[in-house]
């Protein structure tokens, strides 16, 4: 006779096969027969975690762990968790604790505080760390910590670590890591052929097929869109308040600027939010949505605007009025703000597109979301596709916008700093020309950057591998360029 399953071993099954709502149902339902149950409020923070719903996440991790403080799975999801929400000295502890005990989770604790410390700039104890070892050790990736430790302190011999570790047999995800940080030493010690080539061997082993049709299909059917009338796009919601988004591509500018407005005392940066994920994933369930708002009903986007709200005012720094998020969906998200977000401010940075893509090509993004950052020319096709349909949207949805340039923000960032903040009715604040001061941890991949006074050193970067641009790159470039004089 077959064993019946138990809710709580259907709820870890359905985690584990990644059906995310199949297991929030069961937690539901197991809740609904016992609402104490410590395994259906742990099993539902996680469905949430995962759902991206971490305003519902963290109410069940609270209950969960009153009903078993001493659980080391629920500190540790707690923690990771916390981490998301920026909070890193939280998530720092809670990782501690974890990790100095002798529990299942000690392991996965360890590497996680390991990651968390890199992210975080605190090298120190990170190396303090490595040294001390311990079970953490045994884990494949020990090997790409080691290589980061070494790095600090002999960077010829952490970049041969590291393209060790890449051209070896461990997890893609951990060789990729590991090879785009060697690229980044490279680049730092100006070996640019050998940088490139190493980018070029990562890209060939670890990114996936090329398929451009989702990024461009999609720009394509938002610029046929817009060619209607205005009203379609009326939204039929309350206006929101106190709300920016950063309008770009990656790589141009995106951490600095969060970083220099966060120091704002009334903006609160909330980084790359998932919550503007849950939004388009859910819009884009609805029939016929973007091309006929109506259809949607007003319930949803009250309902979106308020999760979202909630998630972003619980990131936030204490005291801050405004939030800033700068997710990397934004730009091909428009749509969705101006339905979900009316009043929202949108802060348009544009880079030099031959920087960007330079910045691009030598960094890690996701090998299978982002397959396009693997050719120089694709990433010319997203950038183009990006300042075709970045201005367009502005103008037939309506949506208050400042667009600035990154040469002329570190060039004069008191002026385009200036700009920002009177288009968010804010007076100038010193602090903001100081965005190193910035206590606020960088989870990007211009973490080290921003850790600096503004700087110019960044503009013409793309010099150093002047021979990956052709005249192809001729008329975006020249579009640029007069952008910045226009503006000068």
């Amino acid at each position: 006779m077959a064993t019946r399953e138990t809710p709580a071993a259907r709820i870890e099954r359905l985690l584990n096969a990644g059906d995310s709502e199949g297991a929030l149902s069961a937690a539901n339902e197991l809740l609904a027969k016992a609402p104490n149950s410590f395994l259906g409020r742990f099993g539902r923070a996680r469905a949430h975690i995962r759902l991206r719903n971490y305003i519902d996440a963290e109410s069940d991790l609270e209950i969960a762990r009153k009903l078993a403080p001493n659980d080391e799975h629920a500190l540790l999801v707690h923690a990771n968790m916390v981490m998301r929400l920026g909070r890193t000295d939280e998530c720092i502890e809670g990782l501690r604790a974890v990790a100095r005990g002798r529990g299942p989770h000690a392991l996965e604790a360890a590497i996680n505080l390991l990651q968390t410390y890199f992210d975080a700039g605190r090298f120190e104890e990170m190396e303090s760390m490595v040294r001390e070892g311990g079970v953490w050790t045994k884990d494949p990736r020990a090997s790409l910590h080691r290589a980061r430790v070494r790095a600090l302190n002999d960077r010829e011999a952490g970049i041969t670590e590291l393209i060790a570790v890449f051209r070896s047999s461990q997890p893609l995800i951990l060789r990729r890591y590991a090879g785009f940080e060697a690229v980044g030493h490279l680049d730092k010690l100006a070996r640019y052929r050998e940088a490139f080539l190493l980018a070029s061997e990562i890209h060939a082993a670890t990114t996936g097929p090329l398929d451009m049709d989702p990024w461009l299909g999609l720009t394509a059917q938002q610029l046929k869109l817009f060619e209607k009338a205005v009203p379609h796009f009326q939204p039929r919601v309350d206006p929101v308040q106190a709300v920016a988004f950063v309008v770009a591509m990656p790589r141009s500018g995106t951490t600095l600027l969060e970083q220099m407005l966060d120091r704002h005392p009334d903006i609160g940066g909330i980084g790359e939010f998932d919550g503007l994920d849950l939004v388009c994933r859910t819009l884009a369930m609805q029939p016929n949505w973007p091309r006929l708002q109506a259809a949607v009903s007003t319930q949803v986007f009250c309902e979106l605007q308020r999760r979202y709200l909630a998630g972003a005012h619980q990131i936030r720094k204490p005291g801050a009025k405004w939030t800033l998020d700068k997710s990397l969906r934004t730009w091909r998200a428009l749509p969705e703000i101006a339905a979900t977000f009316p009043g929202a401010v949108c802060i348009n940075v544009d880079r030099d597109p031959r920087d960007v893509a330079t910045s691009i090509f030598l960094s890690y993004f996701n090998p299978l979301t982002y397959e396009w950052t693997s050719s120089f020319s694709a990433i010319r096709e997203v950038i183009t596709c990006q300042r075709r349909v970045v201005p367009r949207a502005f103008e037939v949805l309506g949506l208050a916008n400042e667009r600035i340039v990154y040469e002329d923000l570190v060039e004069n960032p008191a002026t385009d700093a200036t700009r920002c903040l009177r288009r968010m009715g804010l007076r100038m604040d010193e602090r903001v020309l100081s965005p190193e001061l910035n206590l606020k941890a960088a989870v990007t991949l211009s973490r080290e950057q921003v850790r600096q006074p503004i700087h110019q050193k960044s503009i013409g970067r793309w010099r150093n591998y002047e021979w990956a641009f052709d005249g192809s790159w001729d008329g975006i470039v020249g579009e640029h360029n007069a952008r910045r004089r226009r503006q000068m």
